[in-house]
């Protein structure tokens, strides 16, 4: 069970939003990432929140940066829309993708990826929303746009289409800090094949301890108790070794 710190950026600062939205900038991506690694953590998720919305991605010469003292996985997410994308991040020091957008409009992308990058390097972001009772709908372009798509459906197709891990961000959750989105993973836990990264709702220790006891090999993507210091990222790794 990983410790992933979840870093989101908007035009070169770290931002933090609720519901994925209302975004407030927290600092430097470097620093923010630096600290992160030095105090312990697992993996680093880093996404541009506006790359697929404006069709670009300027996130190559940061991650350029950033692994340059920095040895932990690190996956790049955010206007990953061609095999270019994908071999210009793994080029600059990224060792996953996550993709959304781009697998939501064309599934067959997905294929594409795995048969040319491998099924390790693939991850797929699925923004999730409730709307209506056991039903619940990914989105695309960082929560903003609907698809009218069953989010079951839509991880089995994955899951057919090939994709390594499937990380599951709960935008009914997300910067709420009030707990995971207990109800929706287990919605979709019994059909997921792949590892599983929850995102969204972390506030205290006791919801990564209910996670854990709940689901078992499930990560945690964490963003707002560590940028606000409202939690150690050992305290976060104790629970969940």
């Amino acid at each position: 069970m990983r410790t992933i710190a979840r870093i989101d950026i908007k035009n070169n600062y770290v931002i933090k939003g609720i519901n994925l939205e209302g975004l407030r900038k927290i600092g430097d991506p470097i620093n923010i990432a630096k600290n992160y690694y030095s105090s312990g953590i697992d993996e680093l998720l880093i996404i541009d929140s506006v790359a697929s919305l404006y069709g670009r991605n300027n996130l190559f010469d940061l991650i350029k940066n950033i692994t340059e003292d920095i040895f932990v996985p690190i996956t790049l997410g955010g206007g990953i829309r061609s095999l270019k994308d994908i071999e210009n991040a793994l080029n600059s020091g990224a060792d996953k993708v996550a993709i959304n957008s781009k697998a939501l409009e064309n599934p067959d992308f997905l294929k594409e990826a795995v048969s040319n990058f491998g099924e390790s390097t693939i991850l797929v972001n699925i923004e999730a929303k409730k709307i209506s009772e056991d039903k619940w709908e990914p989105y695309k372009f960082c929560g903003r746009e609907k698809t009218n798509l069953d989010v079951k459906n839509w991880i089995k197709e994955i899951q057919s289409k090939g994709c390594g891990e499937i990380l599951l961000t709960s935008i009914d959750k997300e910067g709420t800090e009030t707990g995971f989105d207990i109800e929706l993973i287990e919605n979709v836990e019994k059909i997921i094949k792949k590892p599983l990264i929850a995102s969204g709702g972390c506030g205290s220790l006791e919801h990564v301890e209910k996670l854990k006891t709940k689901f078992k090999n499930i990560s945690v993507a964490i963003a707002s108790v560590l940028h606000y210091k409202t939690l150690k990222i050992s305290e976060i790794k104790k629970i969940l070794s």
